[in-house]
């Protein structure tokens, strides 16, 4: 069953698929680490926690969004102000992605997160945002039905893609190109297919675009289909109808 009182300790040690010898061999059993009410709490910080954390969000998230109409994630700024150009074209695309029978799935904050999610709810649809953790604690706005904070990035990006048919991407800063150029490499790559990737406001892009043709694709580094995995368009109307045809609606 065990070493007698005072032998030696095993010269191996098995715990669970992790194989451990000589020096490396740990005092005690898993079991009795898990039931002793005293001792260190850093085990709570450490990497096989944080894998059961991981596990457990992808579950939640999996939960809270199986059940979902088809969607369309629109991305933004936060910094976009209530009132403005874009806030208002915020809206009305929320507002006509439900119209084409699409839920709405944003980031879940201020911004053009809530001008999507605000069209979303107005227009009697499924307005949805998946917050994230962060040092500059945000909140998920107040036009969010069903809502999901999540800890870790990739595990909220992942389900930005798994449950949207496409994206719409509004004016933004470094999350929003973030989101941007990994949905841009999952359809490159092949990883997502029949995934509409909509830049709204041609101004703002432009300069993008300009860069990606004239050094990206010039010198090489990509190739001129890669530029052709996206529209930009200043129409509401056009952003839902490419999104729709895109994905066979």
């Amino acid at each position: 069953m065990g070493n007698p009182e005072g032998s030696r300790g095993p010269a191996e040690q098995r715990q669970g698929p992790v194989l451990r010898r000589r020096d490396q061999v740990q005092p005690g059993t898993t079991d009795q680490r898990l039931l002793d009410t005293e001792g260190d709490s850093e085990w709570v910080h450490t990497d096989p926690w944080r894998v059961m954390r991981i596990q457990s969000e992808f579950v939640e998230g999996f939960g809270a969004l199986a059940e979902l109409p088809s969607a369309i994630s629109v991305f933004g700024s936060a910094r976009t102000s209530p009132g403005t150009p874009e806030y208002e074209a915020g809206i009305r695309i929320g507002q006509a992605l439900v119209h084409a029978g699409f839920a709405v799935i944003t980031g879940g904050g201020p911004g053009a997160m809530e001008a999507a999610n605000r069209g979303a709810r107005e227009a009697g649809g499924v307005s949805v945002g998946l917050g994230i953790e962060l040092p500059f604690e945000q909140g998920l706005n107040p036009h969010v039905d069903i809502g999901v904070n999540f800890r870790y990035f990739f595990v909220r990006k992942t389900m930005f893609v798994k449950y949207a048919s496409g994206f719409v991407v509004l004016p933004g800063g470094l999350g929003t190109l973030d989101e941007l150029f990994e949905a841009l490499t999952l359809v490159q790559t092949g990883k997502v297919t029949r995934f509409p990737i909509v830049l709204f406001g041609s101004e703002y892009w432009s300069g993008l675009v300009d860069w990606l043709r004239g050094t990206v694709v010039a010198q090489g580094k990509a190739s001129e289909r890669d530029v052709l995995l996206f529209h930009v368009t200043d129409d509401v109307d056009e952003a839902v109808t490419l999104v729709t045809k895109e994905t066979g609606r």
